[in-house]
Parts: C-alpha cells; structure tokens; sequence
C-alpha cells in the first residue's frame, strides 16, 4: 500500500515536471513567433522601400528614352520635309518643261497640218498632170492605158522568163559541177579505201574426186545412195561423163555448200550407204552452222559494232547468198565501209550508217525460207531483235521502197549503188541488158519533139536528138530535166544515168 502511494507520487511529481516543460516551451515559442513577425515585417518594409527605388528610376530612364526618341524622330521628320520640298521643286521644274513642250508640239503639229494641205494640193495637180499626159500618150500612140500596160507586162514577162531560164540553166550548170566534183572526192576516198575481192558463185557446186569409180559408189546400188543423198539434202546430183567431177545443183545455197561438205566427206571415207549418208549430212549441218556463227562474228568485229545473236547468224549466212554473183556477205561489208567513209566525211551518224550499210540486205539470208521482199523480211529480223526505227529505214529505203528519214539512209543507199555498181562486182546477162537498154531509149522517145535516142557506154549515158524546129534551147534543157526524173522513177539503172539533149541546125546550099 505504501508502495502504491510511493509510485503515484513519484508519477505526480513526473506529471508535473512534464506539465511545467511544456509551459515553458510554448512561452519560447511565442517569443520566436513574435521575433520571425518582426523581421519579416521588416524586410517587407525594406523590400517595398526598394521597389519603389526601381520604379523611380524605371520611370526616370523611359522618361529620359522617350525624349531621345521623340528628338530623333523630329530630326527625321525636318529631314524628310526638307527631301519633300526639293521633289516638289523637281516637280514644279518638270511641269514647267512639259508645259513648254507641248506648246512646241501644238506649233509642230500647226505646221505639219499646214504641210499637209499644201501636199494634197501638190498631189491633186500631179494626178491631174499625170492624166493629161496619159490621154496625150494614148492618142500619140492609138493604144488605151490597159492594151499598153497588158503589152508592157507581157514583154517584161518574156524577157524575165529568159533570164530566169538562163540564170537557172547557169545556177543549175554551176551547182552540179561543184555537187559532182565533191561527191567524186568523198566517193573516191571511200572507194580507195576499201579493198575487197567478191566470189562469183552460180547455182551449181562441184565436188571433185579420186577417180571415176567413186561415181558408182555415190550413186549405189540400183541408185539408193544417190537418191538416200538427194533426199536428206535437197539437191540434186549430177553425174555425167565430166572426169573426176560430180556436180551439185540447188538455189539455196545453204543446202548446197551442206551437200557438199558432206559429199566430200563421204568420198575422202569412202564408205558410202544411206546410215552413213545420214551421218555425213548432220555433221555437216553443225559444222556449217559453226561456220555461219564463226563469220558473222568475224565481220561484226571487222566493223566495231555489236548486234543481236542472231542477227549475227543471219549476217553468216549471207556468205553462202549470191546476187548476180556477187556475194552479199562481202557485199554487205563493203557496203558498211563505204557508207561509213562517206559518213565519217560528211560529219554525221557513223555508227548508223555502218550498221545500215551492213543489214541492208540481211534480208537475203532467208528469201530462200519466208515469203515476201527481201526488204520486208529484212525489216522483220530488224523488228524482232530489236534494231532502231532509223536502221529499219536503211534497209527499206535502199531500194526506195520508202523515203528515206536520214541522211545515213541516203548514204546507205548510194554505198548500195557503189558497191553494187564497181568494176567486177556484178554480172548481168544478155537478156537483161538489151531490155534495159531498149526500155532507156524508147522512154526517150516517147517526149514530143524528140527524134531519136541512143543508149551508150552500157546504158550509163543517153543521147537524145531533138528537133531544133519544135524545141528551142530552153525546151531542150527542160526535156533532158523531165527524161532524169523520169529514169529515176520508172527504171532501175547501176550507178548514173547522164542525159544529154541536143539540138542541132543544119543549113544546106548547092552551087550550080
């Protein structure tokens, strides 16, 4: 009990302790509450103090920078008055001078009016003059103005006709000598610098042999190795009494030089039946074709240029193509020299004229096999693997099938002729050469006037006798006109065709 009492007081005492330390600690903190008042109240104090300061002197400076402005501003304002007075006086200055000037032009304008009347009166005189001396003219000479001025313009157009057709005749004299002087130049060079050999080749192959008992051999038993031969080559076999010879006889020419490779197969083995006929014949086929490949590669890389594979075949093939015996590989060759000379000369396309110059006639290596025109089928192959619109126009316009679009196309054109045309490229029989003759003649003899015509130097010139009563020398020069074109349109011609007209007169006396 006495322990209980002793515990409470001790925690009365303790409860008292705490009661009096928390008094005493909310009396300090009062006096720092009043102490934190104090100084903030002072420096709110201190701080409106300085605001005011900053407003002052705020107020002050935009004081002090609107008056600087507002001087500045006063300075620009005389200076721009002072600018506006001296534009006025320009103004002023410039009103003055136009007042001035458009006085001068009121009294220049008073004058040329003045002018004016004076030269319509002038005028009116000079028509009334003018008729006078016309009404006495027309008497004088018992003509009326129109009949004179109809004779006067038809002697004016007489005289101006023959002038012109002189001056013409002489432009046109001039303009084909000096035309005909470079052509021959460029044409000469390109010529001299191309140098080629053609292989005349006709429709037959000879095929020799070690002797005569080979013949018996290739023909066979009962004739089957010859006709087992004729059958897988498409020719036909001559065999007949010409010694250690058997000739082969075919229009394509590419089953031709098959068959005869395979024939001299045949005879430098000497076994000879139908199984090894075959053999013969298919080998020969893929040699051949190795052979075709070989020399288009060969000639395109002659020229510098590249192509389609297969229209480097088909240029191959044109080895074993003759036309009037010419070979048309070399032909097509040439072709593409001379074209590119005569381009290279005159400054143009030499690719294009190469390239045209070479597939003019590709055309040919398939006659044999399509229908149609060489021209057309080469245009086909030209189409089809991808050569350009202006090589198509090459090859159609060679032969004037279509104008030609370039001047590459008319230099394609007359390499053609050149190369077509030489010494020693072509033949031509009989037949066809009188006809063509005979067709230049009698086309000059169908003008009027003309008395007769003779084909000379193989068909390259023709003379043309007029008669002096009906044609007159302006007339002659426009018949031998007229013949040319005429020629060019209707006739095919090598090279040239020279027209010479000639008018002659012949005077007679007899002394008795």
């Amino acid at each position: 009990m006495e322990l209980s009492f002793i515990i409470l007081g001790i925690a009365l005492g303790i409860l008292a302790g705490v009661t009096t330390a928390l008094v005493m600690k909310r009396t300090a903190v009062s006096k720092s509450l009043s102490t934190a008042e104090t100084i903030a109240q002072t420096a709110i104090n201190k701080a409106n103090s300085s605001a005011q300061e900053l407003v002052s002197q705020a107020h002050r400076q935009a004081e002090s920078i609107i008056a600087q402005a507002r001087k500045t501003m006063e300075s620009e304002i005389q200076a721009r008055q002072g600018n506006v007075q001296q534009l006025e006086s320009r103004l002023m200055q410039k009103e003055r001078h136009l007042i001035e000037r458009e006085s001068h032009l009121d009294e220049k304008e008073e004058t040329l009016n003045r002018e004016l009347e004076r030269v319509k009166v002038l005028s009116k005189k000079r028509e009334e003059l003018v008729e006078t001396l016309s009404t006495t003219l027309e008497q004088i000479a018992g003509l009326s103005k129109d009949e004179a001025e109809k004779q006067l313009l038809a002697s004016v157009e007489h005289e101006t006709r023959k002038r012109a057709g002189a001056m013409i005749k002489d432009m046109e004299d001039k303009a084909r000598k000096v035309a005909s002087r470079k052509a021959k130049e460029i044409v000469t060079q390109a010529i001299q610098r191309i140098g080629g050999d053609y292989i005349a080749a006709l429709t037959t192959s000879t095929v020799q042999l070690p002797d005569d008992e080979m013949k018996g051999r290739i023909i066979g038993r009962e004739g089957r190795n010859i006709r087992s031969f004729e059958a897988l080559t498409g020719v036909d076999v001559i065999i007949d009494d010409t010694p250690g010879a058997v000739i082969l006889s075919c229009f394509d020419p590419i089953r031709r030089e098959i068959a005869k490779m395979a024939l001299a197969k045949l005879v430098h083995d000497g076994r000879i039946h139908p199984t090894r006929i075959e053999e013969a014949v298919d080998k020969a086929k893929s040699e051949l074709d190795d052979t075709i490949r070989e020399t288009g590669e060969k000639a395109i890389e002659e020229l510098g240029i590249q192509m389609h594979p297969k229209l480097i075949e088909m240029v191959g093939r044109l080895k074993y193509r003759t036309s009037y015996g010419q070979d048309m590989l070399s032909h097509a060759v040439e072709t593409a020299k001379i074209a590119a000379n005569i381009a290279d000369a005159l400054g143009v396309n030499i690719d294009l004229a190469k390239r045209g110059g070479l597939l003019h006639d590709i055309g040919k290596a398939i006659d044999f096999e399509a229908e149609g025109t060489h021209t057309q089928l080469g245009e086909e192959l030209c189409r089809k693997y991808g050569e350009s619109e202006e090589v198509i126009n090459c090859i159609n316009a060679h032969h004037e099938d279509e104008e030609p679009d370039t001047i590459e196309a008319i230099i394609v054109m007359q390499a053609d002729a050149i190369s077509s045309v030489r010494p020693g490229a072509r033949r031509e029989s009989v037949e066809q050469y009188v006809k063509r003759l005979e067709k230049l003649e009698a086309l000059a003899k169908s003008y009027e006037g003309v008395e007769n015509a003779y084909a000379l130097q193989a068909g390259r010139e023709i003379r043309v006798m007029v008669k002096p009563e009906e044609v007159n020398d302006t007339g002659a020069h426009e018949i031998a006109q007229r013949i040319a074109k005429q020629i060019e349109a209707e006739l095919e011609y090598p090279g040239e065709v020279k027209v010479s007209v000639i008018r002659e007169t012949r005077a007679f006396g007899i002394a008795h």
